[in-house]
């Protein structure tokens, strides 16, 4: 199943003008969440869609992909719709925005509901509130069946409490939609909904024609920005989270959690308990060569020919991850006769070389596998493996790849390139499946 985030974003806006440029701690808003959605796995492309030369300018700067649409588009539906029409994908999730505090694992709890159930056609998300919260006209909020789908979104308190005293939990909506293609194609020929017109609320007209939203619940993760108030509070709380991340100095990303810098083998008990789940579902690990099986260098021979330093531990562990029914795959933008000969020697038979598009080339390994993004871990080390970190279910990098590298990858390694980093990999995934220490 092919999935693209799109991230509708406007530069008018009543109560903050320009309001996906505005700074938050040294970085324009929409740049915050880009980060965040770009983080999040499942996705093969995030997409920012925009009718605004200036948005798509600070977008080409902080390196995003940018889609320009129609200034008459009437909502961000509308806008995603625009995309769909050039992108093809199998879900297309909205992402408002203005939610830079969203959290990258709810956006895959949201894709992953379409491959788990196939009856879904639109989802959404919420979380609980509090009962002042949803007193606020700003704070979205929503009522489910006993399915999990939605019966009604207001502005309004929901449900209204009649009688003092009375408890009742209350959902506040999270402006994230997903939709499958052939709804989100036949969204704009939907009947007028005058709920949409009278709420302001894009997803009434989905109700009101009759097509059911599903609506997951996540931890909350606070509220998006909308007044100049809740601007200064994202921005204290992001301003709070960088100097809890400045204090933990030497440490290094683990998905969207922190922990010391170690091999993977030794900071097992320390893993995020969810990259701990991904690794006992692997069946397919793909490696770069330069920079991961090789330390990068280049040597060329008197006759010209190119020569590679591997190392030995590396091909252990390439014969530990086959012996364990693994299937090991190589991705490479070079190709050469030692790399060749490397690979007959471990018995790798699904090479990829010279290959410039890593993503189309990775999605062609993954489907002669028969396997899916969830099931499939990517090592590489610099700029063109980050464009398919995205496309598996775990990317790693090693421990002398750059620092915006490994800024990206869900484990970072100690090893360095040509210095035992698949191994290191290796006993990880092994140890994960079925508790390996080194045992043949």
């Amino acid at each position: 199943m092919k999935a693209v985030a799109v991230i509708p974003a406007r530069y008018a806006s009543t109560r903050l003008p320009g309001k996906p440029l505005l700074d938050i701690c040294g970085k324009p808003l929409l740049q915050h969440v880009w980060e965040i959605v770009s983080r999040a796995r499942g996705l093969d492309e995030v997409v920012v869609a925009t009718d605004d030369a200036r948005i798509a300018d600070a977008v080409e700067r902080f390196g995003g992909k940018v889609c320009m649409t129609s200034p008459e588009c009437q909502s961000g539906s509308d806008r995603v719709r625009e995309v769909a029409a050039s992108l093809a994908a199998d879900v297309y999730v909205n992402i408002q925005g203005d939610e830079p505090l969203l959290e990258a694992s709810a956006i895959e709890r949201l894709r992953d509901v379409f491959t788990e159930d196939a009856g879904v056609q639109v989802a959404t998300l919420c979380s609980r509130i509090s009962e002042e919260q949803a007193r606020s006209p700003h704070q979205v909020k929503v009522i489910r069946d006993h399915a999990g789908n939605a019966l009604y979104f207001s502005r309004a308190p929901l449900p209204f409490v009649r009688e003092r005293g009375e408890s009742t939990e209350f959902l506040g909506h999270v402006g994230i939609y997903a939709y499958r293609a052939d709804v989100l194609r036949g969204f704009a020929s939907l009947p007028f909904s005058p709920l949409e017109q009278a709420e302001k609320l894009e997803q009434l007209r989905f109700l009101q024609a009759g097509i059911a939203i599903r609506v997951l619940e996540a931890p909350p993760m606070g509220a998006g920005v909308d007044t100049p108030e809740d601007l200064e509070r994202v921005r204290a709380v992001i301003r709070e989270k960088e100097n809890a991340d400045n204090a933990h100095a030497g440490t290094v990303a683990v998905g969207d959690l922190r922990r010391p810098v170690s091999a993977l083998s030794v900071a097992a008990a320390r893993l995020n308990p969810e990259l701990t789940r991904r690794l006992r579902h692997i069946k397919l690990v793909i490696t770069d060569v330069d920079g991961v099986l090789t330390d990068g260098g280049l040597y060329y021979g008197p006759d010209g020919e190119c020569l590679k330093r591997f190392h030995a531990r590396d091909g252990l562990g390439v014969r530990l991850l086959q012996q364990a029914g693994i299937q090991v795959a190589v991705l490479s933008g070079r190709d050469c006769p030692a790399l060749r000969r490397r690979l007959a020697d471990l018995g790798i038979t699904e090479a990829v070389l010279g290959q410039v598009d890593k993503r189309a080339a990775l999605s062609g390994i993954m489907e002669r596998y028969g396997v899916v993004a969830d099931e499939v871990v990517f090592i590489g080390d610099d700029i063109p493996d980050m464009e398919v970190f995205n496309q598996c279910g775990v990317s790693v990098t090693v421990g002398d790849a750059p620092d915006y590298v490994k800024d990206r990858a869900d484990l970072v390694l100690e090893c360095g390139g040509g210095q035992g980093a698949l191994r290191e990999l290796v006993d990880g995934i092994l140890e994960k499946k079925s508790g390996f220490k080194g045992d043949i």
